[in-house]
């Protein structure tokens, strides 16, 4: 019986597919729970919570998808070396 490549070609959670998800999706929680940074204290060289605690967002949401997209590489050079070494068939 042959294997029906349909079922060969899924998409397949790995670790490091749930890091690259969890870091893509943390800033999105973070701004979303509004309740969380609702507030003026404690403020940060004179700028209100509520302010710098955004601002820090943008510094963290670009190191959280540099590192999504680096891991992403890591996992599509490995998926492609898989793939060469068993003869060209996709997974």
């Amino acid at each position: 019986m042959s294997e029906d490549p349909e079922v060969s070609r899924e998409p397949v959670v790995t670790p490091v597919r749930v890091v690259i998800g969890l870091c893509l999706v943390a800033p999105f929680v973070a701004m979303l729970w509004v309740g969380s940074y609702t507030k003026t204290d404690p403020a940060f060289i004179g700028i209100p919570f509520f302010y710098w605690y955004q601002m820090a967002w943008v510094l963290i949401s670009t190191v959280l998808t540099v590192t999504a997209y680096k891991l992403w590489q890591h996992d599509q050079r490995g998926r492609a070396a898989h793939s060469a070494a068993n003869g060209g068939e996709s997974r």
